[in-house]
């Protein structure tokens, strides 16, 4: 579970979907993450996938 800042100053719950728990892919905190949002309870998501920052050397 991550605690996800928003572009918009809103936080939400953040779960690793599958794909993310089975590959053991990690988070750093300062990283962007695509994230869809739960239809029932907005304050919570699954995390989709880790996007490349723009800065990194990777």
């Amino acid at each position: 579970m991550l605690r996800i800042h928003l572009d918009n100053e809103d936080r939400i719950l953040g779960y690793g979907s599958g794909r993310i728990q089975r590959s053991f892919i990690r988070i750093p905190t300062e990283d962007r993450v695509k994230i869809e949002i739960s239809h029932y309870d907005s304050t919570k998501g699954h995390i989709v996938s880790r996007l490349r920052n723009k800065d990194s050397n990777d």
